[in-house]
């Protein structure tokens, strides 16, 4: 685990790419409350409040059938766990949840970008990743938003 946390401290503080973090959260593995304190206050501690944590469901598929799927609550609860210690962009993924899956003002609470499985919704940030509802710059990279998103792909350019 060391090389993981040490690429992760590098890149917050050596670089200035935008990363997020996702977690698979195998039942019984790694979803112990301690566990989730312990990785959310690290997170917190070393990368600050701002890097985005993702906490995905494990289904169970090839060599792990026998291990079952992550309830749904489990990844709520560590999404609790994760506000709690002062995360600000916290999401889950690999089920349906809508609440807790979209974008939240740190400053003001209000909902700045809906998501409903990979659709985006309605988003309430300026083209400069500002809340519309009171101001507060959000983390992030932004791109103009002139219409409503929906599911579409966009071309990305990687930098040779």
């Amino acid at each position: 685990m060391a090389p993981v946390l040490e690429t992760l401290t590098y890149l917050k503080h050596e670089t200035d790419v935008w990363f997020e973090i996702t977690t698979l959260l195998i039942p019984g593995e790694n979803d112990s409350e301690a566990e989730l304190e312990a990785m959310t206050q690290w997170i917190f501690e070393h990368l600050g409040p701002d890097v985005p944590l993702h906490f995905s469901a494990f289904h169970p598929d090839f060599k792990m059938m026998d291990t079952v799927r992550t309830p749904a609550n489990t990844l709520v609860n560590a999404r609790h766990i994760a506000k709690r210690n002062g995360l600000h962009y916290v999401y889950v993924g690999n089920v349906h949840n809508e609440q807790s899956s979209s974008t939240y003002c740190p400053s003001c609470g209000q909902n700045v970008l809906s998501r409903n499985w990979y659709e985006l919704g309605s988003c309430s940030l300026s083209s400069a990743g500002k809340c519309l509802h009171c101001g507060y710059q959000l983390a992030g990279r932004f791109a103009h938003i002139d219409k409503p998103f929906g599911r579409r792909r966009i071309p990305i350019q990687v930098a040779q």
